[in-house]
């Protein structure tokens, strides 16, 4: 093959993922279907379970949050008391736009930052009626302070397990043409038994889930079977 020809190959090559780039960029947003207010959707009061609202969250610092308001449109931080004295620390972040440079940060990089030592403890499932919901495990520590946390990413109508989840259904999405939205749900306790700190992690979750609606379950899980 000559010189020529071979340029010419590879001028057409070069031409034709242009194309495909351009015709497979996504540019529908998911969000422009749907109106969230998390303060609203998330109620105060479910189940053994209420609000407390004399209990701060630990606050990222100023780098962090700013970092964070660029990702994310809404953020709600909660925390909640049940019957038994048991608290729980909700927290819960949405995007609209979940395009590479603007998708969900994961607790591991925002715990760490704020100088946690943040170690994984696993992946677990939560299953809510037929629907399994794909949560992460961790627990971050910080001197006495010993925080279990289950979090997971719902993005588009599913959720995902961790950063390469989130690229696979990004890109799924992406030649659909759209670019989705998501959310993140964090769920942490103080508490030295991490057993015992999953185990109200899961029914509080499930508590949550079963008090709100059709609408906001899909905002936070993805569909439900």
């Amino acid at each position: 093959m000559s010189i020529s020809t071979r340029a010419g190959v590879l001028c057409a090559l070069m031409l034709s993922s242009a194309a495909g780039a351009y015709y497979l960029k996504p540019t529908v947003h998911m969000a422009g279907q749907t109106t969230l207010d998390l303060e609203r959707m998330v109620p105060k009061q479910f189940g053994d379970w209420s609000y407390l609202p004399d209990a701060r969250p630990i606050l990222p610092d100023r780098e962090v949050e700013a970092r964070l308001k660029e990702v994310y449109d809404q953020v709600l931080a909660r925390t909640y008391i049940n019957g038994s004295g048991e608290r729980v620390m909700l927290s819960i972040a949405y995007g609209g736009d979940q395009s590479r440079g603007m998708q969900i940060h994961k607790p591991e990089t925002c715990y760490t930052s704020q100088g946690f030592q943040v170690k994984t403890i696993g992946d677990a499932v939560l299953r809510f009626k037929d629907t399994d919901i794909r949560t992460r495990q961790l627990l971050a520590t910080s001197g006495p302070r010993s925080e279990p946390i289950t979090y997971w990413i719902r993005l588009g109508d599913t959720t995902v397990y961790g950063g390469l989840g989130q690229t696979i259904r990004r890109l799924q999405m992406g030649f659909q043409g759209v670019i989705p939205d998501g959310t993140l749900v964090r769920v942490s306790t103080i508490d030295r038994d991490n057993d015992r700190a999953f185990q109200i992690q899961r029914a509080f979750s499930d508590a949550l889930l079963q008090s709100v609606d059709a609408t906001a379950r899909n905002s936070l899980v993805g569909a439900i079977k």
